[in-house]
């Protein structure tokens, strides 16, 4: 019985049989043979990766392939071992590397992969190189590394390097919100924390400014604000986190049209983790609060400009009588504030001052200003929409305050319509100097009579009895009799002493009442130069002649004597007895000037004595 088969040819029913038995005879020989090949699987060009366990499968050829293909196909297939207890040869190391080359090279293709992570999985790649290269395993130990490994390529493809840090970055719990007025420069301390616990390195943190008043309430006085930072490490507690954390000090100057209230500063924060530098910064928000000038506008939170119905009392400015205020004086304070309301009224207004409290300890603090009337508030009854007003009070600076600015703070009370007891809060900085005093010791001169020519050491102290630093303490003396001396003692903190120790030369004899003037000074804080005067007493005289000088001038005029019967003069008598009497003179006039002085002095004490008795008679 014959049939045709799609119309090309004919078979029978015995070479169908035959078919069958055929298929029947190979599939039980394929049978007999699995167990020899138990634990090898085929290793094909194209796989099928299993992302979750890091396995292989292989794929068929394409059914639309030629013949000739499958039969190449067939011929290429390489069966890797990958169960086994012997010792990995070259061959097995191979087998490793390729599989994990083609395993990066198909994450790179699956997820878009870009050159920073591409270079952090080819150091993984490498690091399993070298490994396998240079270790002895077991087969089984082999493709389990092998496994593991593309896992660890798995995450590092996988991972969200380009998210926001908030998780781990966060500002510490020691930042205060500053307080800035228009036109002042300020320094702005970032605090930032790891919370996480892996170490974050190479950080750049950057402020986000801008030109615009509503958006940035700096001056973009520069281009560049960058601040580094090498590591911040990771840590297990938030103790350790914030005793880890860095601090970021960015200088500014408030600019002269900023509106007041709160503008919110971002700073954005790249760094690298775990060796893979972050795609998009980390950014970190803070406030700062502003006081701008009268009918500058309010600031919102989010940065816009808000006209809503609640008035605000802003601090503008203020004043001090007299400009300069010294510890321990009193002083009238100004204080210029503004209704920033374009159209309500304020009511019942009640500013209270509280001044910045001082001292070394809790228990004996005080205030740094006392008001002179005992009561630190002022009332006011009203203040209209868009109008300043001035507060006015005396309060004395406490005697002790140490030369620096202090706070003081504004705190306001007031109602506005039908809206009662809003608030709001300034500080001012009132800036207190300390008077600068100093005292010496009686100075010591020694000799305090000298010849031309001769020195006498001057030597006495200088005590700065002040609380603040004298800078560059220099000596000068100065008199006609001595030539011109100084001494450079240098910076003197409060309480401390400094020496003086100088040899003054006679120059000339004195001509006076030997007095010698002492010339201090020295700088402030600003530079500003002082100088005080004190006198001491050296008189100067001309070199006697002693006796031996006379005598050897007696033998030399012998010795110039001419014949006495001759009857000419002894010349060299004659110069000697000259000179002589020039000594005696000058001698005279030493004393003469000394005993005009007594005199003098005696005069003046006896007309103190006789005003003195004439005031009593009178």
């Amino acid at each position: 019985m014959k049939r045709e088969r799609n119309g090309r040819g004919k078979v029978t029913i015995k070479e169908a049989m035959c078919r069958v038995l055929l298929s029947v005879v190979l599939c039980f020989a394929a049978v007999l043979m699995l167990p020899q090949f138990l634990g090898a699987m085929p290793y094909v060009e194209a796989v099928q990766e299993d992302t979750a366990s890091g396995n292989s499968t292989s794929t068929n050829k394409p059914a639309n392939k030629k013949d000739n293909d499958d039969k190449d196909s067939e011929n290429d297939i390489k069966y890797v071992e990958r169960s086994s207890d012997r010792v990995i040869t070259d061959d097995d190391r191979a087998d490793a590397d390729a599989d994990l080359l083609y395993y990066m090279q198909s994450l790179e293709v699956r997820y878009h992969l870009d050159e920073k992570v591409m270079e952090s999985l080819h150091k993984v790649f490498d690091s399993a190189v070298y490994y396998i290269a240079n270790t002895e395993m077991s087969l089984t130990e082999l493709w389990a590394y092998v496994s593991s490994v593309k896992g660890t390529m798995e995450s590092t493809a996988v991972a969200k390097v380009s998210q926001t840090t908030s998780e781990f970055l966060q500002v510490a719990d020691n930042w205060e919100t500053p307080i800035v007025s228009y036109g002042q420069s300020v320094a702005i301390v970032l605090p930032i924390m790891n919370f996480g616990t892996e170490e974050l390195n190479d950080l750049i943190v950057e402020p986000v400014i801008s030109n615009q008043v509503t958006e940035w309430p700096f001056e973009p006085d520069t281009t560049n604000y960058l601040q580094t930072e090498p590591y911040i490490p990771g840590c297990q507690t938030k103790e350790q986190a914030m005793q880890n954390r860095r601090e970021f000090t960015f200088r500014f100057t408030t600019r002269s049209d900023v509106m007041s209230g709160y503008y919110p500063l971002k700073f954005h924060i790249s760094y690298t983790k775990a060796g893979i530098r972050s795609e998009e910064p980390a950014e970190l928000t803070v406030y700062v609060k502003t006081i701008g000038k009268p009918g500058s506008g309010i600031i919102g939170g989010n940065g816009q400009e808000t006209s809503g119905s609640k008035p605000r009392i802003v601090v503008t400015g203020f004043e001090t009588d007299p400009k300069d205020v010294y510890a321990g004086e009193t002083f009238t304070l100004t204080i210029h504030v503004q209704n920033t309301s374009k159209d309500t009224a304020v009511t019942n207004v009640l500013f209270d001052m509280q001044a910045a409290q001082e001292g070394e300890d809790k228990t004996n603090t005080y205030s740094a200003f006392l008001p002179t009337s005992g009561a630190s508030s002022v009332y006011m009854n009203q203040i209209s929409p868009d109008t300043a007003a001035d507060i006015v009070i005396e309060m004395t600076a406490k005697a002790d305050l140490a030369q620096k600015p202090y706070v003081l703070d504004v705190n306001m009370t007031y109602d506005a319509g039908t809206v009662f007891d809003l608030t709001d809060k300034a500080s001012v900085s009132i800036p207190i100097l300390q008077e600068s005093r100093f005292d010496t010791s009686i100075p010591e001169v020694v000799p305090s009579d000298i010849e031309v020519g001769s020195q006498s050491n001057v030597m006495f102290s200088i005590y700065n009895t002040g609380k603040t630093t004298l800078y560059n303490v220099q000596v000068k003396f100065v008199a006609d009799s001595i030539e011109e001396a100084s001494a450079f003692v240098g910076n003197l903190q409060s309480g401390n002493t400094g020496n003086v120790d100088v040899m003054l030369t006679g120059a000339a004899a004195t001509m006076d009442d030997g007095i010698v003037k002492v010339e201090i000074s020295y700088e402030d804080d600003a530079g500003n130069v002082t100088t005080a005067e004190k006198e001491i007493t050296l008189f100067v005289s001309e070199a006697f002649m002693d006796d031996m000088m006379f005598d050897d001038m007696m033998m030399g005029d012998d010795m110039m004597m001419g014949d006495e019967e001759g009857g000419k003069p002894k010349t060299g008598l004659i110069v000697g007895i000259i000179a002589a009497v020039v000594v005696v003179a000058a001698a005279g006039l030493t004393v003469f000037l000394k005993l005009r002085k007594k005199k003098k002095e005696a005069l003046e004490r006896a007309e103190e004595i006789a005003e003195l008795e004439k005031d009593l008679f009178n």
